[in-house]
């Protein structure tokens, strides 16, 4: 089991990582900007529920195959990547919220954005390698199951990732309501939401090991 000064060191350290600009939180900011705190939120599900996937990679060793197999790692970067270009297509004909700044009904279902946040977080190899590197530094044979250690730390990581993520989401969406009232403003949103989905894809596609 995880003591307490483990525990909090590392929800600490994990606080410091989810508030570094990264593709998550931005993708997070943008989304919440665009159609909504709602929207925003319900992918910040997504992720945090992506983070059970590459913990669990960890714990039984998957993520190691990425670690070793550079087919495994550029079959899931391009896949992610070519999912951020559909995202960027989508932001740049989004029709937004109407005249008034009011959200409209949610052009893709709940379901739809809660997948859309898993899809983002378990298409990016970097994530799993990035635990496979962490996390276990912070356990010990000592203090039992090591497979139950990395489990409790993924669950503080998603912890953290989801008070911060949700913070992002609650304020980039009251600022994107208030850009939303101009027409102008809206479709500028909704460009540079493009552009930064669009930067994403790029990156992950020339993203090494």
């Amino acid at each position: 089991m995880l003591t307490y000064d483990v525990a909090l060191s590392f929800f600490g350290i994990a606080v410091l990582l989810a508030l570094a600009p990264g593709p998550d939180n931005l993708f997070v900011l943008m989304q919440s900007a665009m159609w909504g705190r709602r929207s925003g939120m319900l992918v910040v599900l997504g992720l945090c529920t992506g983070l059970i996937g590459h913990t669990l990679a960890v714990a039984v060793g998957l993520a190691a195959v990425f670690a070793a197999s550079e087919a495994a790692f550029t079959a899931l970067k391009l896949a992610g990547a070519i999912y951020l270009l559909y995202l960027a297509w989508g932001a740049f004909h989004a029709q937004g919220a109407d005249a008034a700044g009011n959200e409209k009904p949610l052009r893709q279902g709940k379901a739809q954005l809660y997948r859309r946040g898993i899809v983002m977080n378990l298409t990016n190899p970097k994530v799993s390698l990035f635990f496979l590197a962490f996390l276990p530094q912070f356990t010990s044979p000592e203090r039992g199951s090591v497979a139950v250690q990395t489990a409790s730390l993924g669950a503080l990581f998603m912890l953290a990732t989801l008070l911060v993520f949700g913070l992002i989401a609650w304020f980039s969406g009251t600022l994107g309501q208030r850009m939303r009232r101009a027409q102008t403003a809206q479709r500028l949103l909704n460009r540079v939401a493009g552009a930064v989905f669009l930067g994403l894809a790029v990156r992950l596609a020339l993203s090494n090991r």
